[in-house]
């Protein structure tokens, strides 16, 4: 079977500098702040951070004294998540695994999934399974944040292309096509760097708010809560993101 796109590490290792940007890691204490407001773990709960990446939560979440286990496919990432514990001696769990695997039953008081990780796959039953796991691995009254963009954000900001500068003096081109009716995105990414052109495309599915929260709740999540931000503002036509906070009941 041919690789679908999140599975290429060349991807990853050519686009991983923009995405994980300057900027992007120093929002993450204050989102920290945020999901710990929302979930009110005790102290040296276990957290799982599904689709952790480079690990800028989980190594956050360690720092504070929670047991943490970081989970994501990337080598890569998973790599630098790694190197960073042990430069800083924290004890972050990281496993390499796809999140449409991964199960724990019963494990974890708090679950994560940040920075637009879900929505990935081509068929909507593995979103489906993605939270059906989750929900297994949280214990009984154990809660889940998740982060993503969403149709009514993309449509109010929508641009088919645009280009900015990164940090590192490279150009990335982004061009973007709406597909099946606002269900999913499809992005090409054009990166020129030390001369060269790196040209790649990707896909997410896209979730109205009304219906990742009926999603959650058709999974067995109650307490259902959907916020426009990391400041716990509403979910309205000012909303940044469509974060869902929901609790498994016990």
């Amino acid at each position: 079977m041919a690789k679908q796109w999140f599975e290429s590490d060349k991807f990853w290792a050519t686009y991983g500098p923009a995405i994980f940007n300057p900027d992007i890691l120093k929002s993450t204490p204050v989102q920290v702040d945020k999901i710990l407001e929302w979930t009110a773990p005790e102290p040296g709960a276990h957290v799982l951070d599904l689709g952790c990446g480079v690990g800028r939560h989980s190594l956050e979440l360690a720092r504070r004294g929670y047991r943490v286990t970081g989970v994501d496919r990337t080598r890569l990432f998973l790599a630098e998540a790694r190197k960073t514990a042990k430069a800083e001696k924290l004890r972050v769990e990281i496993v390499r695994s796809d999140m449409r695997e991964f199960v724990r039953p019963d494990t974890f008081h708090v679950a994560i999934n940040l920075f637009t990780t879900f929505g990935y796959f081509a068929d909507p039953a593995d979103d489906r399974r993605v939270l059906e796991h989750v929900y297994t691995s949280l214990r009984p009254k154990g809660r889940v944040v998740l982060d993503t963009m969403c149709k009514e954000v993309l449509a109010r900001i929508f641009q088919p292309k645009d280009w900015r500068r990164l940090a590192d003096g490279s150009i990335l081109l982004e061009e973007r096509q709406v597909l099946d009716g606002w269900s999913r995105v499809r992005l090409n990414w054009t990166l020129v760097k030390d001369g060269q052109v790196h040209e790649h495309f990707f896909e997410h599915r896209l979730y109205a708010g009304s219906e990742l929260a009926g999603l959650f709740a058709s999974v067995g999540f109650k307490d259902v809560q959907v916020f426009g931000g990391f400041d716990s503002s509403p979910f309205d036509h000012q909303a940044k993101r469509l974060i869902v906070v929901a609790t498994k009941p016990g």
